[in-house]
């Protein structure tokens, strides 16, 4: 037994024809969708193509949120059409999709990716060793290095990102989110011989960035862009010599400080109005490193690259269904509908949560796949959860057995208040 829900949407889409120019239009379409929490943006598209208009273009490959290739603007917010349920939308509102920002178009929904890959190339994107080896490198997954890489070596070149960053239009030889984060996983690699040069390439485009997290908000790998951005500078803070020279040139000469903090105090009031902000940063907060305050220069820039560059988000209880109407034996598929905050941006979510209920025992299981994301449903015929994609399957307690998963199915947190059963997201 199933909870679904389901209507007649009203979807516009972005058309342009090269063939006759102008500014593009939208063009409305009308589908009756059964179940908008397994129905995606893609599967939107998919239907309009074959049902009411073939002549509608866009892109996409994998489907399962890997290749980037369906990246577009999504009632305003980029993402991908793969991933993007209609039930991430309110019900019944009207969906909008759109190309994404800063790219030409080229037909409808497909825009050209050539101006993305000449500044993710212009960054250096490629990994030259330091030293020549035949043995291959040992990398601990609890390595320092390797916990400051992190997720950012996951990104996909979707770019959403880029069409997100309000700096992008403002400053042409902007480098954009996605580049800056492939030279931070290569910069932070202490086996890449390219340091110098990769640096030189990308430091000034950092202080373009202005920290919206924009490109933090809509990456569909939960990949930070600022915090990559900051971490270069952070970079920038410890490996760029200072020139004495021209810091004796352009600071007034005084007291010597009794204690680093008056030094610092004393250099950044003196320096800051002589020297643009990458200067003073490269030149001035590189000194100051050796007095342990390289992390009070420059106030909010030192503050931001230390540690996460969004607050976690808060943790909910939210109501599923009436425990009642759960049956027991049986396994249900219910939405939850809830608001979260990421960063500056207040959005609603619509989960689908997999309820098993076997006499007393009651387990709550996400419907994702732990391979690629992929859906999982329940298979009540064969007693198994079912990934849409990979051929991966797992048992009634989410245990794997079979396809390629790496691990059970992820669980939420669940508790019973008044006969209605409550699960924790955030």
């Amino acid at each position: 037994m199933a909870q679904t829900s389901g209507g007649v949407r009203n979807i516009k889409v972005f058309r342009y024809d090269p063939q006759q120019g102008g500014e593009g239009h939208f063009d409305s379409y009308v589908l009756n969708i059964q179940d908008e929490t397994t129905t995606t943006i893609l599967d939107v598209l998919l239907r309009i193509q074959r049902e009411q208009d073939p002549t509608l273009s866009f892109r996409f490959a994998c489907r399962v949120n890997m290749c980037g290739s369906c990246g577009m603007v999504i009632n305003g917010k980029e993402g991908l059409a793969c991933k993007t349920n209609v039930s991430h939308i309110p019900q019944g509102k009207e969906v909008t999709i759109r190309p994404l920002n800063h790219f030409p178009v080229i037909k409808d929904l497909v825009v050209d990716m050539e101006p993305f890959f000449k500044k993710y190339e212009e960054a250096l994107p490629f990994y030259e060793p330091r030293e020549e080896t035949t043995e291959p490198a040992v990398i601990r997954p609890g390595s320092r290095e390797r916990q400051d890489i992190g997720m950012a070596t996951d990104c996909i070149a979707c770019g959403c990102c880029v069409s997100s960053c309000t700096m992008c239009h403002y400053h042409e030889g902007y480098a954009g989110p996605a580049a800056l984060n492939r030279a931070f996983t290569l910069l932070a690699d202490s086996r890449d011989g390219l340091f110098e040069e990769r640096l030189d390439r990308v430091l000034a485009s950092c202080y373009n960035c202005r920290t919206e997290f924009n490109c933090t908000e809509v990456c569909p790998k939960r990949i930070s862009g600022t915090r990559a951005i900051k971490y270069i500078q952070r970079l920038a803070l410890k490996h760029i010599k200072a020139k004495p020279e021209t810091i004796e040139a352009e600071q007034p000469a005084v007291a010597q400080p009794s204690c680093a903090s008056e030094m610092a105090g004393s250099m950044a009031g003196n320096m800051a109005g002589n020297m643009d902000r990458r200067t003073f940063i490269s030149q001035v907060g590189v000194g100051l490193l050796g007095t342990c305050l390289a992390l009070g220069v420059g106030g909010v820039v030192g503050a931001a690259f230390v540690g996460p560059t969004r607050a976690r988000t808060p943790r909910l209880w939210v109501p599923a269904a009436s425990l009642s109407s759960i049956p027991v034996g049986d396994v249900t598929t219910i939405k939850i509908n809830y608001e979260t905050k990421n960063g500056l941006y207040t959005q609603q979510v619509a989960e689908r949560v997999l309820v098993s209920r076997t006499g007393d025992e009651i387990i709550c299981f996400k419907a994702s796949c732990t391979h690629l994301g992929c859906m999982v449903k329940w298979d009540g015929n064969a007693g198994r959860f079912r990934c849409a994609c990979h051929g991966g399957a797992f048992d009634r307690n989410g245990k794997v057995i079979a396809g390629p998963p790496p691990k059970p199915l992820d669980r939420y947190p669940f508790r019973v208040d008044s006969d209605h059963l409550l699960v924790e997201v955030g």
